[in-house]
């Protein structure tokens, strides 16, 4: 696909705040089609640095709470500030996914781009630790990275070369997902799929010099890609 609404964000600057496979191009791809108006208060959960949660309120116009457990707000108020956001559209928040401090249906939407594969494989967090937080109605969309199909029980060699096990245990297919929230009491599902941007994000962060990326191209550069994928995921809370 075109990432229209990302190439403004591929300055070397941004692309330095990554923190994985390029979260804007796979946020863009996430929303394509999107239901959620404009003037919806968001939960980026798993902001990081707070790139994804700047690309939500200026190019979809949410209102948008940047949460995140391993940062401190006040470190993202100067980034918001030159990228020309206000207190009133975009806020930071310390937050542990699994206890979240906010009002329960408190938002109309939660978005989640590279994090949600860390905590919502608990069978009980969709409807135990997040639908409590969204309004009946509200939204879910989650962009995760996985495999294309589940190969824990005979790992391939060259995925061992970047991640051990216990790390990609994180990582399941798109039928994995699918059973899981599937499950769920509180949620319709409306879309578990493959993503189409596996390469070109994958390309974006292997380009850069963080010590993690450097990690991440002793398997893909070995051709580990083939094996992984990014997956889409789409829920509404009943």
């Amino acid at each position: 696909m075109k990432y229209v609404k990302s190439e403004k964000y591929c300055t070397p600057e941004l692309m330095a705040m990554m923190m994985g496979p390029n979260p804007v191009k796979l946020e863009e791809e996430l929303l394509r089609g999107c239901m959620i108006p404009a003037g919806s208060r968001v939960c980026d959960l798993g902001s990081g640095k707070g790139l994804t949660s700047v690309f939500l309120a200026k190019e979809y116009g949410y209102r948008v709470y940047a949460a995140d457990l391993w940062s401190e707000p006040e470190e993202h108020v100067p980034f918001f500030e030159r990228m020309g956001l206000t207190a009133e559209q975009i806020d930071p928040v310390k937050a542990d996914a699994a206890c979240m401090p906010f009002e329960k249906e408190f938002f109309d939407a939660v978005v989640s781009t590279d994090s949600y594969h860390y905590f919502g494989r608990d069978p009980e967090f969709l409807d135990e630790r997040l639908l409590p937080y969204l309004r009946s109605g509200g939204y879910v969309y989650v962009a995760i990275p996985g495999m294309k199909k589940d190969c824990h029980d005979n790992l391939p060699e060259v995925l061992l070369r970047s991640w051990t096990p216990e790390d990609l245990e994180t990582m399941h297919d798109a039928a994995w997902w699918k059973a899981l929230v599937s499950r769920s009491r509180g949620a319709e599902v409306l879309e578990v799929s493959e993503m189409e941007s596996n390469d070109e994000v994958w390309q974006d962060w292997l380009r850069q010099e963080n010590p993690y990326a450097v990690g991440d191209r002793k398997t893909m550069n070995a051709g580990g890609g083939k094996y992984l994928n990014f997956i889409k995921i789409v829920l509404r809370k009943k």
